[in-house]
């Protein structure tokens, strides 16, 4: 669990270390990671005391931070340098720059979207103990297969909400509509399905470290559930006299209905799911090709201490926001990286540039001189390129008709297309026309 911090210690030695400018700036560098006790305890100039360095470093952080209170709680925080470095760094990316470019162009842009999605689905439910590997779960959700498996179900109830969540971006925070995404989040999944979009009843709940089995977290009571919900229904639809960065505004939320754990489960899918949520709603466009669960899967342990240590230092927020910050921003770089792989994969493409073929032909055919033993369906290719049966079948029928693929029977009423026996030398013949 999370070491306890000092108690408040002398005011005349936090006013001496705030005098020297050379302990300030340690400060300033300790609060732009925003470090709690545990690791501020061995970044103390020579001379202090880690007790009154610490001390000092909460000084910093109450003076001039934001407070918010429910009835439930109350929380308050300081924007860093750091901080406001980054909602710079969002406000200026997440509107226009990738928009505009050749690699997230309008034709593309479906394509990625949806490869975003299911990434996004399959690492939220891995964190909430799903077992399906990706390969499987993507295999699942591009043939539209109905789920095997609870793990599966998880998924597949991820993608669907995500989708739902789009849909009605431009919607009010209510009651109604956070019922609604909890139960299709949950659908098939739990243990009482009249616990589907319904708040708990009882305070049999507890949240408890995956990693110790100890209670890191105890809700408020069920009977603080609905007021509760009305207060934040109010904070984020109405804008408040001081300004709240959006993207901080969506942290809070995230935040709040973790805190509260309104559900018998399923509250941390929730809570990720309205973050997503409230920044489509407030125009980060960007946010449905960024795969931030898959983020926070990896550094799991690093996201549970970010509440603990929110509620270990007098619930000061500002650790939750700097950590989900961070996670922002490393998604984003990695939908960077990733766009550049595809730059570069689509320019290797035109060396199978074939006069009278698409573009979804060329990367059939792609696939096709890679793995070829690919057995493809209409139903699976629908949904890797995000066009109809119509279309894709066309494509396919296409292909077989210049002799690059042939069908094959699978039952009465599907077929499969493979490539043909003379796929190369039809390649080559068609090339060298």
């Amino acid at each position: 669990m999370i070491e306890e911090a000092p108690e408040k210690g002398e005011t005349s030695e936090v006013f001496h270390i705030l005098m020297n400018p050379e302990y300030v700036s340690a400060i300033e560098k300790i609060n732009d990671e925003y470090y709690y006790w545990d690791k501020v305890k061995y970044r103390v100039p020579k001379g202090l005391k880690p007790e009154d360095f610490w001390n000092a470093v909460k000084q910093t952080r109450i003076i001039g931070s934001n407070t918010y209170k429910f009835s439930v709680c109350s929380f308050f925080y300081k924007e860093t340098n750091m901080m406001q470095s980054l909602l710079h760094h969002f406000d200026m990316n997440f509107g226009g720059t990738i928009a505009s470019s050749n690699i997230l162009s309008s034709k593309n842009r479906q394509y990625y979207l949806l490869s975003s999605i299911m990434e996004e689905a399959i690492a939220s439910s891995q964190m909430e103990g799903a077992s399906t590997t990706r390969k499987v779960a993507k295999e699942m959700l591009r043939k539209q297969a109905k789920p095997k498996d609870k793990s599966q179900q998880m998924i597949l109830n991820n993608y669907n909400t995500i989708r739902y969540l789009s849909e009605h971006k431009d919607d009010d925070f209510s009651p109604e509509l956070l019922l609604e995404i909890h139960k299709q989040i949950t659908e098939k999944t739990l243990d009482t399905p009249e616990d589907e979009g319904r708040f708990r009843t009882d305070d049999n709940i507890q949240v408890v470290n995956g990693m110790t089995g100890e209670v890191a977290h105890n809700p408020p009571s069920y009977t603080a559930i609905k007021s509760t919900i009305k207060e934040l229904c109010k904070f984020v639809n109405k804008e408040s006299r001081s300004f709240i960065h959006p993207i901080i505004k969506a942290i809070i939320l995230h935040f709040m209905i973790s805190y509260l754990h309104p559900f018998v489960d399923g509250n941390g899918r929730t809570a990720r799911s309205l973050f997503y949520w409230y920044m489509l709603k407030k125009g980060y466009w960007l946010t449905e090709y960024l795969s931030i669960s898959r983020i926070i899967y990896k550094g799991k342990n690093q996201y549970e201490k970010a509440f603990l240590y929110t509620e270990h230092d007098d619930n000061d927020l500002g650790y939750f926001i700097h950590y989900n910050l961070k996670v922002l921003n490393q998604a984003f770089e990695e939908l960077n990286n990733y766009l550049e792989r595809k730059a570069k994969e689509n320019a290797a493409i035109l060396e199978y540039r074939i006069p009278g073929l698409n573009e979804r032909q060329i990367q059939i055919i792609k696939i096709c001189t890679e793995k070829p033993s690919s057995m493809f369906t209409s139903k699976d290719l629908e949904t890797r390129f995000n066009v109809s049966v119509k279309t894709i079948r066309s494509d396919l029928e296409g292909l077989v008709s210049v002799g690059l693929m042939e069908t094959v029977p699978l039952n009465k009423r599907l077929k499969g297309y493979t490539r043909s026996k003379n796929f190369e030398l039809r390649l080559e013949e068609i090339r060298g026309n």
